[in-house]
């Protein structure tokens, strides 16, 4: 304890942070057209992009391979020495070689990209040297240059190795827009992940059920907003009600009203606060059943720009709600249990979810 009283240490480890921002700030300023020539060869690669460096750069490297792999672009590490020793047999000319070098003069890296290039791959140099020999040898650099290393003798790979992660991880995500990498993607390449297994659960479990914002087809348009308001998922479902319910069930699904359609009436000037709901919803609405995966009902909000859903039974039955976030795992989420009797029969609203966002279903 005498030590760390000696100095302030704090300061040093905010200094060593701010040299790091400064140095993915400095990154950040320099991507050119270099970055776009390298998402160009990713993003038409047919075969695997193939990482390689040594030291910090190669351990870096391994990270940024399983980020590409796991994004929707399958990828791996080669050892630049064990490269040299026949493991070089695993490249193909369909692949593209994302080479890694803060001084793009690593010999044992260079002496492997000539081989690698007859091989007919294409590299992809990530240096802070594009006029290096890495750089020479590549046909696209992504300049990855920091002003300055965190360590007190600008010597160990400390701002440098952290700007090539980031870019790494900025050649990824971009990959994922331009593949359309999405949700369901991610899920098929990581089942065993926390958000696989939650798109792998019934959406019943998901669900709000609890308070839902209901209202009847002939509650007036005005007190329905106040549901809908307290409800605060952006949706209101609107249940048959009196002698329209087929066999005199008040709780069967007749439409939906969202925050969408509210601004619809106003902009349009035609809202009418005296006038049944019913007459105003959205009939026929876009809704999950109970017993459908999370993954499933993921793919119909996702295709149709959906924020919330109505969950019915067999029966067209309101069961419960299921927002985005509760199938992302976002927020302070609350699981499902059975839907109690009141949030079926109850068409007068009641207790509004604690939960939700912004826009509804159609």
């Amino acid at each position: 304890m005498d030590r760390l009283s000696e100095r302030d240490w704090l300061t040093l480890a905010r200094d060593v942070l701010d040299t790091e921002i400064q140095g993915l700030g400095a990154v950040r300023d320099q991507l050119d057209g270099g970055f776009l020539a390298a998402l160009e060869l990713m993003v038409a690669c047919t075969g695997r992009v193939v990482v390689t460096g040594i030291g910090k750069s190669g351990l870096v490297g391994r990270k940024i391979a399983a980020t590409l792999s796991s994004t929707g672009t399958p990828a791996f590490f080669l050892h630049p020495v064990e490269g040299a020793h026949g493991d070089m047999g695993m490249i193909r000319a369909e692949d593209v070689v994302l080479a890694i070098s803060n001084s793009g003069d690593t010999e044992e890296l260079n002496a492997i990209l000539p081989t690698l290039r007859s091989l007919g791959a294409a590299v992809v140099a990530m240096t802070g040297n594009p006029d290096s020999t890495m750089g020479r040898l590549a046909d696209a650099v992504v300049r990855v240059k920091v002003p300055r290393e965190a360590c007190p003798f600008d010597l160990a790979p400390t701002a440098s190795t952290t700007a090539t992660l980031a870019v790494g991880d900025a050649l990824a995500v971009c990959l994922m827009e331009l593949k359309s990498f999405d949700s369901a993607d991610f899920r098929r390449v990581h089942p065993g992940g926390a958000l696989g297994k939650r798109l792998c659960r019934p959406v019943d479990e998901l669900m709000h059920v609890a308070g839902l914002p209901v209202a009847g087809a002939d509650m007036p348009l005005g007190s329905a907003l106040a549901v809908l308001d307290k409800g605060r998922l952006g949706l209101l479902a609107v249940l048959e009600s009196g002698d329209d319910a087929p066999g005199g069930d008040a709780s069967r699904l007749a439409g939906v009203l969202t925050d969408g359609d509210l601004r619809r009436l106003v902009c349009s000037g035609t809202m009418d606060l005296a006038a049944p709901v019913g007459t105003v919803m959205t009939a026929s609405p876009r809704m999950a059943v109970r017993g459908q995966s999370a993954a499933e009902v993921l793919d119909i909000m996702e295709t149709r720009q959906i924020t919330v859903l109505p969950v019915v039974d067999d029966e067209g039955r309101l069961a419960g709600m299921v927002h985005l976030h509760d199938l992302l795992g976002k927020g302070n989420l609350k699981f499902a249990g059975e839907c109690p009797d009141e949030c079926r029969a109850d068409i007068s609203g009641g207790d509004a979810a604690s939960e939700g966002g912004g826009g509804a279903g159609r």
